[in-house]
């Protein structure tokens, strides 16, 4: 077999339509750019929810509301694996069908071009702000985010336009999200916000640290926002610089593997996901206290309300 690629490699190379096909997945048929497949890392999916955008390279999954890179997709697929592991895992169903044919048929993918055109504050477009609200976070994203406009523009010269919610990561790259996609607009990146020089809170993506966020709106921790497991060494590299770490990642297989590992390699820091215990993340409790507040709230009987008094006193 032939040496391992580089997770930078992998994510670059391999294609995630190629990965699920030799997983047995194929897509449902449907015109345009996304392919979309029922959700294999959910049983209770009927319905096609699962997009894949393989020029890009990136996945989600709308019914979980999480998605990422090749090698994201292999952590949620591959629950009980580590990232070496799954890097060695999607290298080797990715092989097979070239070992069996003897041709390796390496993936050649367009080039595909990301232009961003504008960025506006955070308002100005309400499907970005239904979006933010729909998260019980709007409030306080404007504090960090923007509004990204943007085209994505392929080999033919063909031009789709989009527009997310944006979130800087320290490359100066758009970390993008709106209710349909999750992606970056240049080289993935942590994001570091600057605080308290001896504390900090460490986060996954940055849905969960606004939630944390609207809880904790006085907190002056240093704030550490992986954007992608993927990055969780370089995360734990920067955590270095502080001697009082909490972590907040998902309560799922991929994130308390990425806490086990964050707390062997720095001892002293806190996993503080049980304030969300229940929930697979901060942002999902969220919406759960959301929904409760937005229940009507049932009003006291007046019994005597629709009796006429026919006469005054």
């Amino acid at each position: 077999m032939a040496n391992l690629l580089t997770a930078k490699e992998l994510k670059e190379q391999a294609s995630l339509v190629d990965l699920l096909s030799r997983l047995g997945y194929q897509p449902v048929p449907k015109r345009g750019r996304e392919k979309m497949y029922i959700s294999m890392l959910r049983d209770n999916d009927t319905q096609p929810s699962f997009s894949v955008n393989d020029d890009l390279g990136v996945w989600f999954d709308h019914g979980a509301g999480k998605g990422g890179n090749i090698i994201d997709f292999g952590l949620a697929y591959w629950k009980n694996l580590g990232f070496n592991e799954v890097v060695k895992k999607i290298q080797q169903v990715c092989l097979l069908e070239q070992v069996q044919h003897r041709l390796p048929r390496p993936r050649k993918p367009m080039k595909v071009h990301h232009v961003v055109e504008r960025v506006k504050p955070l308002g100005v477009h309400p499907a970005i702000t239904d979006y933010l609200k729909s998260r019980g976070v709007y409030d306080v994203a404007k504090f960090y985010l923007s509004e990204v406009y943007y085209y994505i523009e392929d080999d033919s010269d063909v031009r789709k336009h989009y527009f997310a919610a944006g979130w800087l990561n320290e490359n100066n790259a758009w970390e993008v999200r709106n209710r349909y996609f999750k992606g970056c607009m240049g080289h993935k990146g942590i994001t570091i916000i600057p605080g308290h020089p001896k504390k900090a809170a460490v986060f996954e993506g940055f849905i969960d640290f606004l939630s944390w966020r609207f809880e904790n709106p006085d907190a002056d921790h240093s704030i550490i926002v992986l954007n992608t497991l993927t990055l969780l060494q370089q995360g734990i590299v920067r955590a270095k610089a502080f001697s009082s770490l909490d972590i907040y990642f998902d309560r799922d297989k991929a994130g308390k593997a990425a806490s086990r590992d964050f707390i062997k390699a720095l001892p002293y820091a806190t996993d503080r996901s049980a304030i969300y215990e229940g929930f697979n993340d901060y942002n999902d409790k969220i919406k759960a206290q959301l929904k409760v507040s937005e229940m009507p709230q049932r009003t006291q009987v007046d019994f005597f309300a629709n009796v006429r008094v026919p006469f005054e006193r």
